[in-house]
């Protein structure tokens, strides 16, 4: 076959994905995150040490909770997704959890209130696995039950923050542990008038804005 003929590989559509940074802070102020190191054998991103989340199922659409999303961080993941998505978003943060942890917000039905919004990030465009992940923050006091890994997560465990910044985690990763040291940095007040940021790629950090394209 000629090379003129070849056609480029078609674009692969993002995922929308949730993921859940759950946080606490020592009583000598050092903040940990629940980290745990993906399984070697997975297509995406092996053996870097992630927070736990994935992809929205069709089933978190529906799903009931206990309580729902304030209106700060409900207005915030609508500002990229409509209300019943937005919604679904938060769902999987919380079943992710359960599923790779053994954790669960509130009991047998999660508790969406305890849940704030950090950013989202786009994997490259170039790449076969591609998600439009939201990031969410629950404090550790609100999650229920003993770690468990699933397999998918390995060593899972609370990791100092600092050392975390400090370790080869994956770019994206490094750079949302950024955001989050800068919204604990933050008053409430601030938090809820924060510009939102998300992440085109691997280095673009950008200013949300309802013009923009996800993609």
């Amino acid at each position: 076959m000629a090379l003129s003929t070849l056609r480029p590989p078609a674009r692969v559509h993002p995922r929308d994905a949730a993921t859940l940074i759950l946080w606490r802070r020592r009583t000598d102020g050092t903040v940990e995150i629940l980290t745990g190191q993906r399984h070697a054998g997975l297509r995406f991103m092996p053996n870097r040490l992630v927070f736990p989340g994935g992809r929205v199922d069709f089933e978190d659409r529906a799903a009931p909770a206990a309580t729902e999303l304030r209106p700060e961080t409900r207005a915030f993941l609508e500002r990229r997704a409509p209300p019943r998505l937005a919604r679904a978003l938060a769902i999987a943060a919380a079943r992710e959890l359960e599923e790779e942890t053994g954790l669960t917000l509130g009991g047998r039905l999660p508790r969406l209130d305890v849940l704030d919004y950090l950013c989202r990030a786009v994997t490259p465009a170039t790449n076969p696995i591609r998600f439009n992940a939201r990031f969410l923050i629950a404090p550790a006091e609100a999650a229920e039950g003993s770690i468990t890994g699933s397999g998918e997560l390995e060593q899972l465990e609370y990791r100092d923050l600092e050392m975390l910044r400090s370790l080869p985690v994956a770019p994206i990763t490094g750079k949302v542990l950024a955001e989050f040291h800068a919204w604990l940095e933050m008053s409430p007040d601030q938090r809820e008038q924060r510009e939102l940021i998300w992440f085109a790629g691997r280095d673009n950090r950008r200013t949300e804005k309802k013009q923009e394209s996800p993609n």
